[in-house]
């Protein structure tokens, strides 16, 4: 018995993964187990706050019940029947990882802990992740409560497309309304990394040590995430720098319109780019998937291999 108890823990302290993608086009730059099911904490809040946002309005109000009042672990130290706006709640939520603040939105927005939980499995699948499952809206453990980093990546980078979500993930601090104090964002690199832009941190004795970080430098933009990695600062910077320093932005399909046989002409209506190291660039290949001619309003897809690998998929617009 005291053998399977120290193997369980040894175990636990070797999980971990990390995963590195161009957030432009969700491509997997770089990873290591980066489709591994594991714990990852306070990250879960990234698609807490992006499910409230896909539901609820910022001047919404919401009172404070008991339960969420009494959540464990990290906590902006709500009291009961408190009024906050649902904008406040998020900036608690992100820059402070309250625990309170997520069952508080979670139970306004799903109507239930369970009904939003619904809703954030819901979504999920709906975006086409497999290696996700949440139980409930702040991160604390669960055994069925897991992403990979690779969902976690994706993640953050479908919540950035989300203008409110990047304004309040990106904020170093905020004051709300609602009290007088000023809520510091946890996330370190944010405060002095001028690539860092937004992003969130996690813990807790299973997950250990969590971070996912969104860099921009220039026209390049990564997303990191790393799953119990101690010295996860410098990993994420050192990770980040070596995909700016190493990899260029370069464009792969130009946009305008192309003639296909004789009597068909297609259109790409934007530039397409990619993230792509000096050998990439020389094993590049296109492809124009063409619907078979029964099949009505079937679209055009283009695809982008890197020798066998596909790196980009679009749909391109028929003209005639």
């Amino acid at each position: 018995m005291l053998f399977f108890l120290c193997w369980q823990t040894n175990e636990a302290e070797a999980s971990s993964s990390y995963a590195v993608m161009d957030a432009s086009t969700g491509r997997l730059l770089e990873g290591s187990n980066a489709y591994e099911e594991l714990p990852i904490a306070s990250l879960t809040k990234v698609w807490t706050a992006l499910t409230v946002l896909d539901a609820v309005a910022l001047d919404e109000e919401i009172t404070i019940s008991a339960q969420a009042a009494s959540q464990e672990g990290s906590s902006l130290y709500l009291q009961v029947g408190e009024v906050w706006t649902v904008e406040s709640l998020l900036h608690g939520l992100l820059l402070q990882s309250g625990n309170d603040a997520a069952y508080a939105l979670a139970e306004f927005t799903g109507g239930s802990i369970e009904g939003f939980v619904q809703l954030m499995n819901e979504k999920i699948k709906y975006a086409g992740m497999e290696n996700a499952h949440f139980t409930n809206p702040s991160g604390l453990h669960d055994d069925n409560h897991f992403a990979s980093a690779k969902d976690m990546a994706d993640m953050l980078r479908l919540a950035l497309q989300n203008e409110e979500f990047k304004a309040i993930a990106s904020a170093k601090s905020y004051k709300p309304k609602e009290r007088a104090i000023t809520w510091k964002n946890k996330h370190k690199l944010l405060h002095f990394s001028d690539e860092a832009v937004a992003g969130k941190t996690g813990y807790t004795k299973r997950a250990g040590r969590t971070l996912v970080t969104y860099f921009k430098d220039g026209s390049k933009e990564v997303i990191v995430v790393t799953l119990n990695f101690s010295n996860d600062w410098q990993t994420h910077t050192t990770l980040a720098n070596k995909i700016f320093s190493n990899y260029d932005r370069v464009k792969v399909v130009k946009k305008g319109k192309y003639s296909i046989f004789q009597d068909e002409v297609i259109e790409v209506k934007n530039d397409k780019y990619l993230l792509l190291t000096k050998a990439e660039q020389k094993e590049l290949r296109n492809v124009l998937l063409i619907p078979r001619k029964q099949v009505a309003n079937a679209p055009y897809i283009w695809n982008v291999y890197i020798k066998d690998d596909l790196a980009l998929r679009f749909n391109v617009t028929k003209l005639k």
